[in-house]
């Protein structure tokens, strides 16, 4: 049954920008989708214009809202609820503070449930909580994404506790959403507050935000008052929190609906059965793998050293703009941090949806420094192990790409936890239903690097190197001198070659002579193709077969039978 939305409200012809006082022409305005191009303000806007800029004209059918009591409790304060209710109706157009449709995003399928805020402040009541619901019920029916775009203050205080009991009705139709592997997607606006901030809000499997959006449980008044504390400059604004790792993206508006596009693309090809099959030629470049380590150039070790760590070594980022379309970038582990010595997200190779991890250096010094020289705190492992979970529930092969001196050795990492960070992803690793395929395209140092690099297939570049300690360190430890490095990385066999002898790794990838840094996009085509092949070969196992393979694989080592 298709309903119309509620009428829209005219733009004024003038509107001043609250922030920078700009004044702005209204047509103008509602161009820029109420962005104030004075000072970038995302000014709020209803629920009826959210759905009109983010959905394909003409696509939206509006959900059937289930059947809820309006005044449970009797309510009333300086007046009655019902004549808040009948007052919210009159002033927003909406018959409550959510509106949940289905339709397309760039021709893609999608349900979403947005919040109005003009409605008693987007709060959330019975009636909220159970069109939520039936949202999410109709996204698992169809196996679309689901997005919710929050505006709120709370939990409908007029309800008492069967508002708060919300909160765990629709947290409960997320985790369904888990349990069936349907994206789950949060588009977090100013401001969201209280009990849906602690429940749907934070939940989606991607969680991104508009510039300047306030997000948390406890307001800065709130908590001023209670405890005196005073906040730091931006606190709890959409920035703030990206950068402690609790949201994956700070968007302009003009961007989300393309941001979205590219989400939903990703589960509707693997809705649609685009996994790797064997029979289908990757596109770019046919394999090129070594299996025989006499094939492979003689180098010695400290060469080979010297090529891995070279600055100008193409970077795993560098490798999702040659190799995946549609990459979308996520961040965080939403547990506080987000390291940027590890970075990762959705993307496609070759068609298909893959999960892709792996170090960053960077290549500049500025780089370099910013990304901590590629050595990860236990942020970055266990955003890599959110993003595995991730991989997991959507059904999406995992690529790990290697490239890291080690695990970062300082007080802060260690008052965090690496030790049991880096240990729970090995652990997380040799459980998951999916393909992983991991490849050293640099240095691999250590456990830093082996927490990527549990996988079914374990592929190296030609010139990288993979090793339990750094030259240096061995010949610190064992030599007394770090300038017995060179002989330490001879004593260690840590090039390719000897690699591919003790098969450490499953195959080499031949990158140019000079090192992958003097042609990184033919490097990434090689590179780009046995990932390809390599996961084409895997997509024929049921999971419990991958899981076990990969177990085995590892379980040889030292045993003497490999």
């Amino acid at each position: 049954m298709t309903i119309t939305l509620p009428p829209k409200v005219e733009a004024a012809e003038w509107i001043r920008c609250e922030r920078c006082g700009e004044i702005v022409y209204g047509k103008r305005f509602a161009r820029e989708l109420g962005v104030c191009p004075g000072c970038a303000l995302h000014t709020r806007i209803t629920a009826r214009e959210r759905v009109e800029q983010l959905f394909d004209d003409g696509s939206t059918v509006v959900i059937e809202a289930p059947a809820t009591p309006e005044d449970p409790l009797g309510f009333t304060d300086s007046k009655p609820y019902p004549d808040r209710l009948r007052e919210a109706r009159e002033k927003s157009g909406l018959d409550e503070a959510v509106l949940c449709v289905r339709g397309t995003i760039d021709g893609h399928g999608i349900v979403a449930a947005v919040m109005d805020f003009r409605f008693m402040g987007g709060s959330l009541g019975s009636a909220v909580g159970a069109r939520i619901v039936a949202a999410a019920e109709a996204a698992l029916v169809e196996r679309v994404p689901f997005l919710l775009v929050t505006a709120s203050g709370g939990a409908r205080m007029q309800e008492g506790t069967l508002s708060l009991m919300q909160m765990a009705t629709t947290s409960q139709a997320l985790a369904e959403l888990d349990e069936a592997g349907i994206l789950t997607i949060a588009l977090i606006t100013d401001p969201t507050y209280g009990g849906v901030a602690a429940s749907f809000a934070t939940l989606p499997d991607v969680l991104l935000a508009e510039p300047g959006a306030h997000v948390g449980f406890a307001g800065p008044r709130v908590i001023e008052q209670t405890i005196g504390q005073e906040l730091p400059e931006g606190f709890q604004t959409a920035e703030f929190l990206r950068a402690r790792g609790l949201i994956d993206d700070v968007r302009p508006r003009a961007e989300l609906r393309s941001t979205l596009a590219r989400l939903c693309s990703l589960q509707a090809a693997g809705a649609a059965g685009e996994l790797f099959q064997p029979e289908r030629s990757p596109a770019g470049e046919p394999s090129r793998l070594l299996f025989q380590p006499d094939r492979l150039p003689a180098r010695s070790g400290w060469t080979a050293v010297q090529l891995a760590r070279h600055a100008d070594r193409p970077t795993t980022l560098d490798y999702a703009r040659y190799m995946l379309e549609e990459f979308v970038e996520l961040h965080g582990d939403r547990l506080g941090g987000d390291c940027p010595a590890i970075v990762g997200g959705l993307g496609r190779l070759d068609g298909r949806p893959i999960v892709l991890i792996g170090h960053q250096k960077g290549h500049t010094t500025k780089e370099r420094v910013e990304r901590n020289f590629g050595m990860p705190t236990p942020a970055g492992y266990r955003k890599a192990a959110r993003l595995m979970r991730l991989a997991a529930k959507l059904g999406c092969p995992i690529l790990t790409l290697v490239d890291t001196p080690g695990a970062y050795p300082g007080l802060e990492a260690e008052e965090n936890g690496q030790a049991w960070a880096i240990a729970e992803n090995l652990r997380l690793m040799s459980t998951l239903p999916v393909p992983v395929v991991a490849v050293v395209t640099g240095e691999g140092g250590s456990g830093g690097a082996l927490a990527l690099g549990v996988a079914n297939r374990v592929l190296a570049l030609s010139n990288a190197v993979y090793s339990v300690i750094s030259p240096e360190g061995c010949a610190s430890i064992l030599w007394k001198s770090p300038s017995a490095a060179p002989r330490a990385a001879e004593a260690l066999r840590l090039d390719a070659r000897e690699l591919l002898r003790h098969r450490i790794v499953d195959g080499v990838i031949p990158e140019p002579d000079e090192g992958a840094h003097t042609d990184p996009a033919l490097t990434a085509r090689l590179l780009a193709a046995a990932v390809a092949e390599a996961f084409g070969d895997l997509a024929i196992h049921e999971p419990r077969k991958l899981i076990a393979d990969r177990r085995q694989r590892f379980r040889q080592f030292g045993s003497g039978s490999r």
